[in-house]
């Protein structure tokens, strides 16, 4: 029976790989990988031999139609990125967007995914909490910061380490100088890291030691007293 899997990988940590996840690798017609390369030592390091196409951000508008003939035909796919749960920040929602619209079977697995250990790492309240995933670059990364102004639930932004010192220059700038943050980076990896303070205490530690890596950023919502 056609099936999309969403299956994560892991975000560093080889043994975050679950059982689940490599018997559907192993069974599936076809793997689409956000980079082949990678996923390709993955593949060899669990022994799986199913084949691979590549599906990254680039090309996934121009393949989501051939994708759907297939699994219409009966095909079996899986979808993994580079790291985590795909269509998290990275490619996937096209593709499953379209399945659903098609009818043909979605299932995710369970699995790796950074925001999720880097939430419950920071301490900070996570009963209620938003996705931001990457900031704009350029256009619209004022008015978004604006519109977080009066977010009282607590954000969760995923920043690359070139822009982490600005990012939290502007949470200064934006949300005070003692609004809380908590910064992740290299989560499952050898030297994984976490830094809590205010945003005024996090901006001084990283502008004195750079940071490396990837980064998850938890900040606190405004307060409602």
């Amino acid at each position: 029976m056609s099936k999309l899997y969403i299956v994560p990988t892991p975000i560093g940590n080889l043994e975050d790989m679950t059982f689940r996840a490599i018997k559907v690798l192993k069974e599936v017609d076809l793997i689409l990988a956000e980079d082949t390369r990678t996923s390709g030592k993955l593949l060899k390091h669990f022994e799986i031999a199913t084949h691979m196409h590549s599906h990254h951000m680039h090309n996934e508008h121009k393949t989501v139609e051939n994708l759907v003939k297939r699994l219409q035909a009966g095909e079996t796919i899986a979808l993994i990125s580079d790291a985590g749960t795909p269509a998290i920040s990275d490619p996937g929602f096209l593709l499953t967007r379209a399945c659903v619209e098609n009818g043909i079977a979605v299932e995710c697995l369970p699995g790796a995914t950074a925001f999720v250990p880097a939430l419950v790492n920071s301490g900070l309240p996570n009963d209620k909490f938003v996705f931001e995933g990457f900031l704009p670059d350029k256009k619209g990364r004022q008015t978004r910061f604006l519109a977080l102004q009066e977010e009282y639930r607590t954000m969760i932004f995923y920043v690359s380490p070139h822009k982490l010192n600005k990012t939290l220059a502007e949470f200064v700038q934006y949300f005070g100088a003692d609004r809380p943050v908590s910064v992740s980076r290299e989560l499952s990896k050898l030297h994984e890291e976490t830094v809590r303070g205010t945003a005024e205490e996090v901006l001084k530690h990283f502008e004195a030691k750079p940071a490396k890596g990837e980064i998850v950023v938890v900040v606190g919502g405004k307060s409602l007293k």
